[in-house]
């Protein structure tokens, strides 16, 4: 990600551009919202794709355990 750019993680899973929002949680009435972040530095990042994270929007490692 370049610096200083702003993304929504998809916490819903209803998203057909993951891990990115596309607005179906409003679509599909799910109570979720997405997680608004920024990237601090220009780096390469690792986003959660099960959703399971302690720490969203990025990846903890947890799907190794599901």
């Amino acid at each position: 990600m370049k610096e200083g750019e702003k993304k929504a993680w998809c916490s819903c899973g209803a998203s057909s551009t993951q891990p990115f929002c596309d607005g179906s949680h409003s679509r599909e009435n799910t109570g979720m919202k997405p997680v608004i972040f920024k990237c601090q530095i220009a780096e390469e990042i690792f986003l959660c794709g099960c959703k399971q994270t302690k720490s969203p929007p990025y990846c903890d490692g947890t799907h190794k355990s599901l």
